[in-house]
Order: structure tokens, then C-alpha cells, then sequence
């Protein structure tokens, strides 16, 4: 619903909640089922304008300016000419406001950002226009669909959220998680995908440094696939092996040793 009232009156649509729940994989679900363009922006600590809107093609520019020069031409000919679009790198910002048909724009990850860069981004949000002192205000072609998406790394502002319609995405139940195995992997046999999605749900609610993820859950039953396990309980080893795909610090290793992963899969036949 937040998603539909999201596009349908035009706002970003601000999605939280903890790494590895699928809030990237609704912008490329967006894309597809608009058969549009995801253009990405990865945000980390100190993301500039040059990383995320635009920049000048330097060593172009020098190279034009040295030809210029040994040519004997100089003035303002040759600075309109290097200050011109087959100069500008775009980024991703810049890319999307630029697109004949309305792309998904996925900013991932903004608090990972510095608040100076999320307040800027703000500013180009709220007209979809961008500003290049030497070529002028290049004004959006296309409104393209927002997604953020945030881990919880820091706290956001309000001026963020209040321009945002707002989502908390949380681990799926076990019948959403259910189906999201069928469609990635339909050869899995039903029982076995029952016994994974139990398992994995069971093994969330220990004491872990990183919960795994719908994609470590995929990565599990490709694993077990690959290793031709048909019952999570037929072989403990095997079973202790494949958490390698779930489990990703030595501490969580440390902390599911073999006999608790066979009580976790008896838990979850």
C-alpha cells in the first residue's frame, strides 16, 4: 500500500529496516513491472555531488585544451566548447532526471550518507532539477519513481522522512518466505523448502551478530540442493557445512555449533 501511494501521488517512498529483508529488491521488482530503467545510487560516508550528480571529464577537457592551444585557438570558443554536454559525466542523479521514460531511482542505503549530502539531495528532490553553473538549470525530462532505503546506520532527519511516504519493512512470515523460495528455486521439493524456511525463521530468533537474510535463506537451499540433502536431519555434518551460507562472522559460527543446527532442524521438520 505505502508503495502505491507512493507512486501514485509521486513522493520517494522511504523504506527502513534491517539489512538483507528484500527493500532493494522492491525497486527492481518496481522496474520490472514498469519495464523501466533502475538506476542506482550506492550512498556512503562522504558521497559528493561529483559521486552522485555530475562531473567534468578533466583529462578530456585537458587534452581539447592542449589541441586547442597548439592549433593557436584560445578565448571563449574553446571554454564553451570543453563546458559543453560531450564533456559532462552523469551520475546517477543527473541520470534519472534525464530519462525519456520515468526510471526507478533507488538511493540506497542514505544513512549511510552524511547528513550534509542527505540534505542536499533533499534540494534536488523537491523540484527534480539540477543547476550546472556552466551550462545552466537542466530541468527533469521525466519525474523518476523514488526508493530509499536505510539500515538503521543513523538516525534520519525529519526533513527526510516528512518528504517521504514511509514503509518499515520487517523478515518476511513463514508463507511469504515460503513463496519467495518456490519462485527462486521451484525444484525444491515442498517438504524440504518447509523444513529451510523453518530453519532459517528458528535460527533468526538466536543471538546473532548478523541475521541472515532472505538472500543467505536462497543461498541455503541452493547449498543444500547442490549437496543433495532431501531432509534438513539426515546428516548433521552436512547440515553444519551448508551454514556457511547462512552464517557470516566466526562469532555466529561459534554460537550455532553442530548440535544446536540439529536441534534447530528437529525444530523445524
Amino acid at each position: 500500500m505505502a508503495l502505491h501511494i507512493a507512486t501514485s501521488l509521486g513522493r520517494p517512498l522511504l523504506l527502513e529496516g534491517a539489512a538483507g529483508v528484500g527493500k532493494t529488491e522492491v525497486a527492481r521488482a518496481l522496474a520490472s513491472v514498469h519495464e523501466t530503467q533502475l538506476i542506482r545510487l550506492q550512498c556512503y560516508e562522504g558521497l559528493d555531488a561529483a559521486q552522485s550528480i555530475y562531473e567534468w571529464n578533466y583529462q578530456r577537457q585537458l587534452l581539447s585544451i592542449r589541441a586547442a592551444a597548439e592549433a593557436g585557438e584560445t578565448g571563449q570558443a574553446v571554454e564553451a566548447r570543453i563546458f559543453s554536454e560531450d564533456y559532462l559525466l552523469e551520475r546517477p542523479l543527473l541520470k534519472a532526471i534525464r530519462q525519456k521514460r520515468s526510471p526507478v531511482l533507488l538511493i540506497d542505503e542514505i544513512d549511510r550518507a552524511d547528513e550534509e549530502f542527505e540534505a542536499y539531495l533533499l534540494e534536488v528532490l523537491a523540484d527534480y532539477q539540477i543547476t550546472i553553473p556552466e551550462l545552466g538549470t537542466i530541468t527533469a525530462t521525466s519525474k523518476p519513481m523514488v526508493i530509499l532505503t536505510a539500515n538503521g546506520t543513523r538516525d534520519l532527519s525529519d526533513a527526510l522522512r516528512r518528504r517521504c511516504i514511509y514503509a518499515h519493512v520487517d523478515y518476511p512470515d513463514r508463507r511469504t518466505e515460503l513463496a519467495i523460495l518456490a519462485a527462486r528455486c521451484p525444484e525444491i521439493e515442498a517438504r524440504l523448502a518447509a523444513q529451510i524456511i523453518g530453519f532459517v525463521q528458528k535460527l533468526r530468533e538466536e543471538e546473532l551478530e548478523k541475521t541472515p537474510g532472505i538472500a543467505e535463506m536462497l543461498d541455503f537451499a541452493a547449498a543444500l540442493g547442490g549437496l543433495g540433502i532431501k531432509d534438513l536431519t539426515d546428516d548433521p555434518r552436512a547440515l553444519q557445512a551448508s551454514l556457511a551460507t547462512l552464517l557470516k562472522t566466526q562469532a555466529d559460527r561459534s554460537a550455532i555449533p553442530m548440535e544446536v543446527a540439529a536441534r534447530l532442524a528437529g525444530k523445524a521438520a
